[in-house]
């Protein structure tokens, strides 16, 4: 039987996701959220014509010809506007974002005026709208200004406050539970005996799917007993999560558990056998509403699939159409062989040349090795059974930006 593709696969783990429902949510805690709803301008930006410099609001016709003397008859700041109407000859000290004075339509900046007093002389003319910002030239009241599908910014945050929203509707982050499965792994921190290593992958799959926006709970390790996993499996449905991440023993060894205690707590598999290089046997199912990912125990392995699969699930649950990590081109730094049947996805560096980014795989890529993991800069993308590569050519990779 073939293995599934990466593209296929994929296909069916977005195929059963859908964006979660909305919720009101603070403006402190919606950033990278999705807007759920469009959100209209509740108020007219700025509200009245003001003024964008320090100086003095005149009529321009008093100041067509200068040096021109001028009587200052009060003073506009921001927030306290000016009560009266400026005729013919006067003049009000203003400040940035103070209400332009009924009867002025121009502002003196005040390095083009000397004050004595009273009175002030300006030295430079103004026309009629200098240094004025009009009444809704940011925005007007029911304007949409962030549509509904929106990825919040920080930028995007300034404006809805702007637009006098204290809260935004977005879509619910989702809820993900991850578990590690094995009698030889131990926490960090803990001094492994003879057999045991250190575990990792629930760290890197925690902090993936938290940079995603998800809300994480790891519930630690589980030993190689069917009854062991099936709790946890059960621990974790009772949590309500939308997703459950397992490392580890999703594949058909005597210690590899997982599959059988997802099935036999009704899972519905989609597959088990990827055409992936790291990352053959990842797993893929539904329970009940809960999406599931066992990925493989090798740490690169783990990484490639939460890259490649649960990064886009997360994205499609919060509502983002920005799915799968983005694909760029650079140029081969030395010769590959051609492909087998499996994608590949290589550990690589990159260097900038005179003709553009340079990617460098590593020459070694055992799926066990996680320091040139953290080294590399990118993923280097060889599809199946592609043909040899020469130096120099184009090749496709993903930058490893999370």
């Amino acid at each position: 039987m073939a293995l599934l593709s990466v593209a296929e696969a994929l296909e069916r783990v977005l195929a059963q996701a859908a964006a979660l429902p909305a919720e009101e949510a603070p403006l402190a805690e919606a950033y990278g959220r999705v807007l759920a709803a469009d959100l209209k301008a509740l108020r007219t930006q700025p509200p009245a014509d003001v003024s964008a410099m320090d100086g003095y609001a005149v009529r321009s016709a008093d100041v067509a010809n200068v040096p021109a003397q001028l009587a200052v008859i009060g003073e506009v700041a921001a927030g306290r506007p000016f009560a009266r109407t400026l005729g013919r000859g006067e003049a009000a000290r203003i400040f940035t974002g103070g209400v332009m004075p009924a009867g002025a339509d121009t502002v003196v900046i005040q390095e083009h005026a000397k004050r004595d007093g009273d009175r002030v002389e300006v030295l430079k003319s103004a026309t009629k709208g200098r240094h004025i910002r009009v009444e809704g030239l940011d925005f007007k009241a029911g304007e949409t200004l962030l549509p509904a599908g929106r990825r919040l910014t920080a930028r995007d945050l300034a404006l809805a406050a702007a637009m006098n929203h204290p809260r935004v509707r977005v879509h619910r982050r989702p809820k993900l539970a991850v578990f590690a499965t094995g009698d030889e792994l131990v926490p960090p921190g803990t001094p492994p005996a003879a057999g045991q290593i250190v575990s990792s992958n629930t760290v890197a799959l925690a902090a993936l799917a938290r940079a995603q926006g998800a809300q994480v709970e790891d519930l630690g390790i589980v030993a190689d007993r069917l009854d062991a996993t099936v709790a946890a499996v059960r621990r974790a449905r009772d949590r309500g999560v939308d997703i459950l991440v397992t490392s580890g023993g999703a594949s058909v060894g005597d210690y590899d558990l997982v599959q059988k205690a997802f099935t036999a707590e009704g899972m519905a598999l989609s597959f088990w056998k990827l055409a992936l290089r790291p990352g053959r046997p990842l797993m893929h199912g539904r329970l009940g509403l809960i999406h599931v990912l066992g990925v493989p125990g090798n740490p690169v392995s783990a990484f490639v699939c939460a890259l490649l699969f649960l990064v886009p699930l997360i994205r499609r649950l919060s509502g983002r159409s920005d799915l799968a990590p983005r694909t760029e081109t650079a140029l081969l730094g030395r010769d590959l062989p051609e492909n087998d049947e499996r994608a590949d996805y290589l550990r690589a560096t990159l260097k900038r040349s005179a003709d553009g980014e340079v990617v460098t795989a590593f020459p070694i890529q055992d799926s066990s090795m996680m320091a040139p993991l953290a080294e590399a800069d990118c993923f280097l993308v060889r599809e199946p059974f592609a043909p040899p590569a020469t130096a120099g050519s184009r090749c496709t990779i993903i930058r490893l930006e999370l």
